[in-house]
C-alpha cells in the first residue's frame, strides 16, 4: 500500500483519484502533480513504482501545505476571526452557516438535530 503525506492511498483508484484522499488535493491539482512527476493518469495506486511514488513525493514536498499543516493554517485563520470578534468568527462559534445562507428553515447541517418542541397544554375551555 502507497503511503504519501502521512496518508494511505487506495491500492486500486487510479492515481489520480488517488492523490485527492489527501488532504489539500483535488483533481486539477493531482493532475499537475502526475504531469509533473511524468507518471500516467491512469496507472493505478498499485502500480506506481517507488521511483514515480518518491517523484510525487518530492514534488508535493515543494509544492506547498497539505494534510497537517493545512489543517492546522485554517483552524487558526478561524480561531484568528473568533479572537478579533469578527462577524464570520462569531457564526463559527455560534455553529451557524458563515457565508450569508438563511438559517430560519435550512441550515440544519450547521445547526444540528431540531430540539423538540414542548406542547402547550389546552386551556380549559369556558362554560
Amino acid at each position: 500500500m502507497a503511503r504519501v503525506a502521512g496518508v494511505d492511498l487506495p491500492p486500486n483508484k487510479r492515481a489520480q483519484i488517488g492523490l485527492t484522499y489527501i488532504y489539500g488535493i483535488g483533481r486539477s491539482r493531482a493532475t499537475s502533480i502526475l504531469t509533473e512527476a511524468q507518471v500516467s493518469v491512469d496507472t493505478r495506486i498499485k502500480d506506481l513504482s517507488e521511483d514515480e511514488l518518491g517523484r510525487i513525493r518530492s514534488i508535493l514536498d515543494t509544492q506547498g501545505e497539505i494534510e497537517g499543516d493545512l489543517r492546522k493554517r485554517v483552524q487558526m485563520d478561524i480561531k484568528r476571526l473568533m479572537d478579533i470578534g469578527a462577524y464570520r468568527g462569531l457564526r463559527h462559534r455560534r455553529g451557524l452557516p458563515v457565508r450569508g445562507q438563511r438559517t430560519h428553515t435550512n441550515a440544519r447541517t450547521r445547526k444540528g438535530p431540531r430540539r423538540a418542541t414542548i406542547a402547550k397544554k389546552k386551556a380549559p375551555g369556558k362554560k
